[in-house]
């Protein structure tokens, strides 16, 4: 291959990645009201940390950004009662974000139209390659040497009432869903 394509194949990957980025944030602000995207990925990173290390930094950390940026967003998610502020006893200079019940429940509605709207973003990608596209996308993170911190672990979220009836019936919607784009994509 020669230099000047591997230039442009890098170009393409970036501005198509920027404008990706761009789109499933618009496309989800739409679909995910009353959270913004931002704010649900954030909801998603402190439930996914222990519950005495949700700290400013370690939702920046997870969601890949700053500190100031997780401030702002949990700054206007606990105007909106999602998620109250409290000192941490780790650490005298920290503050923990924790998941009020306004906020569960929020996050309750808004993850079942979640997984919905990740299945219409990769109805056309199969198994495989949606395996590739992550093994791909975490190589592409660790450019600067740090490794994604991603979502693999179980989340440490305590939700406050049984929701499995929820959760199978829009686990078997969305095994319905993935069956019926997997047969249109091989028509």
């Amino acid at each position: 291959m020669d230099i000047y394509r591997e230039l442009f194949l890098m170009q393409q990957t970036y501005a198509t990645l920027f404008s990706l980025a761009n789109k499933i944030q618009v496309k989800g602000d739409n679909f995910l009201e009353p959270l913004t995207s931002r704010q649900y990925m954030a909801m998603v990173a402190i439930a996914h940390l222990p519950e005495d290390e949700t700290t400013l930094n370690n939702i920046a950390r997870k969601l890949g950004t700053t500190k100031q940026s997780v401030k702002q967003l949990i700054t206007i998610m606990e105007r909106k009662g999602y998620v109250d502020v409290v000192p941490s006893r780790k650490d005298k200079r920290a503050v923990n974000v924790n998941i009020t019940k306004t906020g569960k429940e929020v996050l309750l509605v808004v993850s079942e139209k979640g997984i919905f709207l990740l299945e219409d973003f990769f109805k056309k990608l199969s198994a495989e390659e949606l395996e590739t596209m992550w093994d791909l996308l975490k190589k592409l993170y660790s450019f600067d040497g740090e490794e994604h911190d991603g979502f693999e672990e179980e989340g440490s979220l305590k939700m406050d009432e049984d929701n499995s009836e929820l959760q199978f019936r829009v686990m078997k919607e969305f095994e319905k869903r993935r069956i019926q784009a997997i047969n249109n994509e091989n028509k």
